[in-house]
């Protein structure tokens, strides 16, 4: 099964999160600005973006990669994560019905979410949602 593992993090808090949900899949995480293939020839694929502004996917580089591979999404499976510093988490709400909207098996739940710096036990559940996604 072929897995990408495709994230943006602005304080690294998300990336500390990707490396270890591709550490569980076995793959390499990718910053979504160095990805360069194509989201239709991946079986399984898990996104990560820490909640932005009001509760929103980051809007220069994340929110427009993840726009366009929406609709090559459907029949996949698809894991996503994140960290937040304020909220409730709807961000991650929103992204996991945009995900199920597309027609793709979300994995994992509605999401794994994370206040600020992953610790132990969320990188834990990060590994393990790498696991279920490969």
């Amino acid at each position: 099964m072929k897995t990408a593992v495709i994230f943006w993090s602005g304080t690294g808090n998300t990336e500390a999160m990707a490396n270890a949900v591709a550490e569980g899949a076995g793959v390499s995480a990718v910053q979504v600005s160095a990805f360069d293939g194509d989201v239709s020839e991946y079986d399984a694929l898990a996104f990560g973006c820490p909640a932005m502004g009001a509760e929103e996917l980051e809007d220069s580089e994340f929110e427009p990669f993840f726009s366009a591979a929406e609709s090559k999404l459907s029949g996949k499976k698809v894991a996503i994560f994140g960290s937040y510093d304020w909220g409730d988490g709807e961000w991650m709400r929103l992204w996991a019905e945009r995900v199920k909207a597309a027609g793709a098996e979300l994995v994992g739940g509605e999401g794994l979410i994370c206040n600020n710096t992953p610790d132990d036990d969320a990188l834990a559940k990060c590994r393990d949602l790498g696991k279920q996604l490969a």
